[in-house]
């Protein structure tokens, strides 16, 4: 892309000098067309071949923050270069007087400031695709050439660069009318030194919409990343970037950028990290005073989001189990019997059957597992992970058919949270030993599963439960209790 518009620029600055320059300057209107573009030609060809073949070569060595400057700084030096040497030529060659050599730097200094300005702008979006590609990011200078400085000096230069071109039409029709144009009408000489300055500006005008165009694309596209990057780690999201490609304010903004999202990232990891250590120690407390082993947490859990995983593509859940839904349920499935910890020992670890009284109050793990996940909303704020978990603490005991506890909820009115607890609870305490029990195998859980599909399990999560059976077999294979 960079070829393409340095080769426009070349075609452009030869073609409008060498149409125009002898309609500002007396002394190359008195050449021949060949004579005056013979010239122009050959060097502003030799000079792009130079600047394609080594000075490009150049550019490219250069560090990667200083390489849109070192662009701007080449291609300028070429136009001027290119004025120079015709100057020179004109001036040897021809016996022309320095003041029109000064015209056609002047021309060329004109056309060749845009051009470098245009061309140093599309090698910084060049960099930014490129980094935004790779990672690479560029290290910002603590001193570096300011928005405001580019801005005044683009401006400076433009105003002044244009004023001497105009100054020298106006200066060049003003000799034509004083030697050619008295004999010839005024509305025809009117119209010709109006046609020729409508012509300067218009061109004039086309550079420098072409630069505004192409420094408000390469803004645009900063500001664009700077949104993107910033709306996603509001929802949580710090895997975007912002690509570090310009040495100016913009890079500094977008290197802080970055920093700050890799420390909320850290950050949130961190505290994500002591949640979930929190949470494994609280369940591994609860499954202490009980007859369970460490491994049902684990077990569990990952029932709970093979479950979830699944269901997501039924429609009657995948409006619900969004990716984050399914990750907070994995990691507050292991407080689904936090409650435990109130149980009275003589209760929770008794071998036997409980009495009626007993069954009523190992019932109360549920609502004291809720209650105490709610008090921990109400100090620490409530979120989703509390909610989840508060909702698979008090519900995953209560049944399809309505005969459940603590709220003897039924049908839909159970949530999905806790519906979802049910099938993975049940299923691993059917193939478990226990101090009362011997483990079922798991042919026999699955039809015990299904006598009870319509009864304690929602019919749609047994079935998701049998399309998936390999993956429970899987889970509680690799997580098995070690019962020696």
């Amino acid at each position: 892309y960079l070829m393409k518009r340095r080769t426009l620029h070349y075609v452009s600055a030869f073609i409008i000098l060498g149409v125009y320059g002898g309609q500002v300057c007396p002394f190359l209107d008195s050449l021949t067309v060949l004579q005056l573009v013979i010239p122009i030609f050959v060097t502003m060809g030799l000079l792009y071949l130079v600047q394609v073949t080594f000075l490009n070569g150049i550019a490219e060595r250069t560090s990667l923050k200083h390489q849109s400057r070192r662009v701007f700084q080449l291609e300028l030096g070429s136009f001027i270069t290119a004025g120079t040497i015709v100057m020179i030529f004109n001036t040897v060659y021809y016996h022309f007087p320095l003041s029109s050599g000064l015209k056609v730097v002047l021309g060329l200094c004109l056309m060749g400031f845009f051009a470098a300005i245009d061309l140093s702008l599309e090698k910084e979006w060049l960099l930014n695709k490129k980094f935004e590609a790779t990672g690479e990011r560029i290290e910002p200078d603590l001193i570096f050439f300011s928005h405001p400085k580019k801005l005044v000096f683009f401006s400076s230069m433009s105003m002044f660069l244009t004023a001497g071109v105009i100054f020298l039409v106006i200066n060049k029709d003003l000799d034509w009318m004083a030697t050619v144009g008295r004999d010839i009408p005024v509305k025809t000489a009117q119209r010709y030194i109006l046609t020729e300055i409508a012509f300067v500006v218009g061109v004039i005008l086309l550079y420098m919409f072409n630069v505004i165009y192409s420094y408000s694309r390469n803004f645009r596209n900063f500001l664009s990343h700077e949104t993107v990057v910033l709306q996603k780690a509001t929802t949580g999201n710090f895997e975007a970037f912002v690509p570090v490609s310009s040495n100016d304010e913009f890079g500094v903004m977008a290197k802080h950028t970055n920093l700050m999202v890799e420390g909320l990232k850290k950050s949130t990891e961190e505290l994500q990290q002591t949640r979930d250590i929190t949470i494994l120690s609280l369940a591994s407390l609860a499954e202490t005073r009980d007859n369970e082993t460490g491994n049902h947490i684990i077990r569990t859990q990952l029932y709970v989001r093979a479950l979830a995983v699944h269901l997501q593509e039924h429609p009657d859940f995948k409006d619900y189990l969004s990716d984050d839904i399914v990750e907070l349920l994995h990691k507050s499935a292991p407080l689904h019997d936090i409650g435990k910890v109130g149980i009275p020992d003589h209760i929770l670890l008794k071998p036997g059957k409980l009495s009626e009284d007993e069954f009523e109050i190992m019932k109360s793990h549920t609502t004291l597992g809720g209650s105490s996940l709610e008090i921990a909303a109400d100090r620490l704020g409530t979120n989703s992970f509390l909610n989840l978990a508060r909702e698979i603490a008090l519900t995953h005991h209560e049944r399809w058919d309505g005969k459940g506890y603590p709220l003897g909820i039924k049908g839909d009115d159970i949530p999905i949270s806790g519906r979802l607890m049910a099938v993975a609870d049940v299923y691993d305490a059917l193939i478990s030993k226990r101090v009362y029990k011997e483990a079922f195998s798991h042919d026999k859980a699955c039809r015990i599963i299904t006598e009870w599909q319509g009864v304690n399990f929602d019919p749609r999560m047994v079935k998701a439960f049998f399309a998936i059976e390999d993956q429970f077999l899987e889970i509680a294979g690799e997580f098995q209790d070690n019962t020696t």
